[in-house]
Formats: C-alpha cells, structure tokens, sequence
C-alpha cells in the first residue's frame, strides 16, 4: 500500500484510516452494534496486515471502552512508532459540570484520561470533534498548544465545522504562533457534497489533510435504497444525515449499483473509489465489522474511474442542509 503525506506533517499514513467507532462495548455508550474486544482485535490486526498504519477514535466511542480496545490491539500487534494513532475530545463522558467542551480544563483533562484509556504516551493527532461555541477559540488553541508542547500530542486536527470557523482557527494559531490543525475531518460523501463548497477549497489552498468521515454514507451507498440494517435501524445519528434529499439520493445509490454491476465489484468499491479519487482527499476514514469491508477498502484503491462513470455518480446530486457538526 502506497503511502500519504498527511498534510503538512511529514507524517507517513495509509490512504485509508481505519475508524474505530465500530469497536467497543455495546452496552456502554448509545451504539448497541459495536463489536466487542474479542471480535474486533482480529478486524484491527487484518487492518495491519493490509498496509493500514491510521487508526482514528475518540473518547466518546461507546464511553471509551473504543479507545481500551484499540490501545490494547495495537499494542500487540504494532510497532508503535510506525501507527500513526489519533483520538478526539469534545463530548462529555460524565454527566456533570466541565466534563466536555473545549476549555482548558476539560482539554487537558481529555488528552490525560485518552492517553491513559490507549495505554500510550502520546497520541500522534489530537482532533477537537466539534466547534465549542461556549469557549473562545484562543482558549481552546492555546490549550491545544500546550498538549503538544508537553509532548502528549504530535499534531492537531479538527473536525465537523463551517469554513469561517476553520479558517478563523487557522489564522487565530499564526497569529499567536501557536500549532495549526494539520487536518480536517469532515462529512463527505456521495450523498453529501456540501464540503465542496469552501471547506475543501479552503483546506487545499491551506494543505490541509482532508479525512472524510462517513465515506459510505452509513451503508447506504453499499445496498439498495430501500433495504435496512440492524445498524441504521438504530442509528439516530444517521437518520438525521440523510433525510433531507430522498429522490436524489435514491438516483446516486441506483447510480452505484448500476456501475458496480456493469465493473463486477461490490458497491463500496466504487462509492470508494469515487471519494479516492479526489486529490484534495488524504484518507478516507473507513469503518470495517467484516473482514470483506476491509477488502474492499483496499481493493478500492486500485479502482479507476472513468470520467464518464464520475459524471454519472454526480449528475443526480442536489444542494442538501448542511449536516454533521452537532
């Protein structure tokens, strides 16, 4: 597997990011569909064995049991220097005062239980998950700073946000010298191509990594329009994505399969490869509960598109609300 540049970090990562919301205990936090530790070890170790070195979570995946079982799989099976391993903080584990946000306090006392949970000294990228309106931007930076500074952190991102604030963030660290967000994590798919607008103008022009999260729209990219899951039964979240363009989406996911039929390849393939091959993009933030999505995954990468195939997959795309940042 090729490897990426991460923005502008010199960091060397797979093209592909595993994303780890899929593994915790079901019974803690509001995702009952997570894999417990003892499937979801041999879903991390196949990661590694396919050339993925980028594995992202956070703290509040299935109330930080995601993070215990990823820091305990990688440090069985991995190199520590050669996984590049990423965390988020922002929402609350504990109902009570000071528990999320992006204050100092709740910053600092974040990273320390995060490092504690992965069983790590340090995380390589520290992403604030959402934008704190209740917090200035120079307290939350400032703070930031000082995580890297005490070299608990190597880098820092962000996550689900509106252009401006992005780009307030990035000029509020040059002006006081303190560590810019090397990436941005963002809701990009097929169904949902918002980010176009400026965001992904303004993290190319700025080499920004660009690391889209949902990248197969919460499967519904991968199956007919109509057909449920277990998990998108339950996934309020994903309701929430996409309910707002019905017909036009239902002409994207037909768009899919038609394409996927006539190439002979499983859909995430090609919903994949279309996210792949846009140059602005670093590495897709996949999700994987089955050995056969961690092939198509990687199978992905070797999936050219047609200019053609491309025009096809977008034609039906409408202007959506812009969903993802609460």
């Amino acid at each position: 597997m090729n490897l990426k540049k991460l923005g502008r970090t010199g960091l060397d990562v797979s093209p592909l990011c595993l994303g780890c919301m899929t593994y915790g205990v079901p019974e803690r936090g509001p995702h009952p569909w997570t894999l417990r530790e003892d499937e979801s070890r041999p879903m991390i170790k196949r990661a590694l064995d396919l050339g993925i070195n980028f594995f992202d979570t956070a703290n509040a995946y299935s109330d930080g049991t995601s993070e215990e079982i990823v820091g305990r799989a990688l440090d069985d099976y991995a190199d520590r220097d050669a996984v590049v391993l990423a965390t988020k903080c922002f929402f609350p584990l504990k109902s009570q005062p000071n528990a999320g946000g992006l204050s100092r306090k709740a910053i600092f006392a974040s990273i320390d239980a995060s490092l504690k949970r992965l069983g790590t000294d340090y995380v390589d990228l520290f992403q604030i998950h959402r934008w704190d309106y209740g917090t200035p931007i120079e307290v939350t930076l400032e703070a930031l700073h000082d995580v890297v500074k005490a070299g608990k952190a190597r880098y820092i991102g962000a996550s689900s946000m509106y252009a401006w604030q992005f780009a307030k963030a990035l000029f509020t660290a040059d002006r006081y010298g303190w560590t810019r967000f090397a990436t941005m994590q963002d809701h990009y798919n097929l169904l949902h191509r918002e980010e176009e607008r400026e965001m992904l103008p303004l993290c190319l022009d700025q080499d920004i990594a660009v690391l889209p999260w949902s990248p197969l729209a919460r499967g519904r990219l991968t199956r007919d329009w109509d057909v449920r899951s277990a998990r998108q039964d339950s996934d309020e979240v994903g309701r929430h994505l996409y309910a707002s363009a019905d017909a036009a989406d239902r002409a994207i996911v037909a768009q899919v399969s038609t394409i996927a039929t006539t190439r002979g390849v499983p859909r995430a393939q090609v919903a994949l490869a279309w996210l792949l091959q846009k140059s602005v993009v670093t590495a897709p933030i996949i999700g994987a509960s089955k050995p056969s999505h961690l092939a198509d995954a990687v199978a992905a990468l070797d999936l050219d598109l047609t200019s053609e195939e491309v025009s096809a997959l977008e034609a039906p795309y409408i202007p959506h609300p812009v969903v993802g940042f609460t």
